[in-house]
C-alpha cells in the first residue's frame, strides 16, 4: 500500500485523499441534523441548483485549510465571510437561533469533516497507532483557526472528542425541512449525465456511514439487503482504493488547489486593468 510508515502520520498526509469525497453525503447530513444549521441551511443555501458550487466551495475550503499558502487561503477565507455574513436568524418559536459564525456550530461542521476523515481513513487502510492518530488530531485542531474554530474550542484530546461527538449525536434531529434538502443533496438536479450516474452509489455509501438512528431520521432506505450491498462495495473499494499510486488518490486536492490558483490570478489580473 502507499502510505506513510506508522510513526510518520501527520494531516497533511492523511487530509489529502480523493475517498472523502465519497463521505461527503454523510458529513453534510451530520450538519443539516442540527436543529440551528439545519435552519440556517434551510433558509439561506440552494443544494437544489447549486450543489455543484457548493460541492467545490467546500472541497476548496478544506483543503486549502491544509494545503495553500496563507495568502492563498486568505483570499478563501474571505470569500466564505461574505457568503457567511448574512447568514444568522433570531430563535422564532420552536426553531432555534442560528449564526454562521457561532463557535458552536463552527465547531460541530468542522468536527464533522474531521470524524468522517478519520472514519473514512481507518477503514480503508487500518486502524492507527494511537500515537499517530493523537498526532493529527493535534495538528488538525491546530488546523481548526483556518476552518472558524480556535485550536481551545476543540475538545481537548481525542477521548473528550469522542465524549463530544457521542454527546452531540444525540441531540441531532433532523426537520422536515432538512429531510428535503437531504433529498436535494442525494436525488441532485443540473449535474454533468456522468455524475448524475454515481449517485447510486453516492446514497448507498452516505446511508451506510451515517449512524442508524440518523438514517432512519431522513427516511433513507435500508434493509438488509441493502446493507449486503453496502458492505460489498466497502469490501471492493477497500481492497481496490489503497493500492492506488498517491499521486491518483490525491489528484482531486491538486486540482482544486490548480484551480483556486487560478482564479487568484486572474482576480489579481482584473483588479490590475
Amino acid at each position: 500500500m502507499n502510505t506513510p510508515l506508522a510513526g510518520s502520520l501527520t494531516a497533511t498526509d492523511v487530509a489529502g485523499e480523493a475517498l472523502y469525497l465519497a463521505g461527503g453525503g454523510r458529513a453534510l447530513l451530520l450538519q443539516i441534523a442540527h436543529p440551528a444549521i439545519g435552519r440556517g441551511v434551510v433558509e439561506h443555501s440552494d443544494f437544489a441548483h447549486r450543489l455543484m458550487e457548493r460541492l467545490h466551495a467546500t472541497m476548496t475550503f478544506v483543503y486549502a485549510s491544509v494545503y495553500a499558502t496563507p495568502e492563498e487561503f486568505a483570499a478563501v477565507r474571505r470569500s466564505v465571510n461574505r457568503a457567511h455574513a448574512p447568514v444568522h436568524a433570531e430563535a422564532d418559536g420552536e426553531r432555534p437561533s442560528y449564526n454562521a459564525y457561532d463557535p458552536e456550530l463552527q465547531l460541530w461542521v468542522a468536527a464533522t469533516l474531521y470524524e468522517t476523515m478519520m472514519t473514512l481513513y481507518e477503514r480503508f487502510f487500518s486502524p492507527l497507532p494511537a500515537a499517530d492518530a493523537d498526532r493529527i488530531y493535534r495538528e488538525f485542531t491546530s488546523l481548526g483557526s483556518a476552518l472558524q474554530v480556535p485550536q481551545q474550542n476543540w475538545p481537548a484530546d481525542r477521548a473528550a472528542f469522542a465524549d463530544y461527538w457521542q454527546e452531540t449525536l444525540r441531540t441531532l434531529r433532523p426537520t422536515p425541512d432538512t429531510r428535503k434538502v437531504a433529498r436535494q443533496i442525494l436525488y441532485p438536479r443540473g449535474v454533468p449525465l456522468w455524475l448524475r450516474g454515481l449517485f447510486p452509489q453516492a446514497r448507498l455509501v452516505t446511508a451506510g456511514l451515517l449512524p442508524e438512528r440518523l438514517r432512519d431520521d431522513f427516511g433513507l432506505p435500508w434493509n438488509d439487503r441493502t446493507a449486503r450491498r453496502f458492505e460489498r462495495w466497502m469490501r471492493v473499494a477497500e481492497a481496490v482504493y489503497p493500492r492506488l499510486p498517491t499521486s491518483l488518490r490525491h489528484r482531486p486536492k491538486e486540482l482544486y488547489l490548480r484551480r483556486l490558483r487560478r482564479t487568484l490570478r486572474d482576480e489579481k489580473a482584473t483588479r490590475a486593468r
